[in-house]
């Protein structure tokens, strides 16, 4: 097929060519202009040249293509929501750790007070007790 030959073009896809050309040769534009800018827009607007023959041919290609674009495309779904899910875990997990830790902390802090407290209360009474004890020694001793 030759450089420029329309044989490939539908009836529909002619007749749109013509209008485009129509109105641009109306708009001011040369023939030639007009006719290149009318079949660039034709070959945009469908892809080119779309009889039966030929489309045959062309959607074969383009199964093929589209099947290799939804497995590529399946498999980049796949591997995101991978990623996804072992994002959500990890921070699943460091919460969950999080938590623990506050909990291990929240019952260790209590634990720590009270043991300062009875030390303290421990100590209070020795000292008590030890004056207490000198007390009454004096006093006796105070007595003979």
């Amino acid at each position: 097929m030759p450089r420029g030959d329309k044989s490939s073009y539908t009836d529909k896809q002619k007749r749109q060519a013509e209008h485009i050309e129509e109105s641009e040769k109306k708009e001011g534009r040369g023939a030639k202009a007009a006719g290149r800018i009318a079949w660039a827009t034709v070959n945009k607007q469908d892809g080119g040249g779309k009889k039966k023959a030929t489309k045959k041919v062309a959607k074969k290609k383009s199964t093929a293509k589209k099947t290799a674009k939804k497995a590529t495309r399946k498999s980049a779904k796949k591997a995101t929501k991978k990623a996804a899910k072992k994002s959500t875990r990890k921070v699943a997990k460091k919460k969950t750790t999080k938590k623990s830790t506050r909990k291990t902390t929240a019952k260790k802090a209590p634990a720590k007070r009270t043991t300062k407290k009875a030390a303290s209360k421990k100590a209070a009474k020795k000292s008590t007790g030890k004056r207490t004890a000198k007390k009454t020694t004096k006093k006796a001793a105070a007595k003979k």
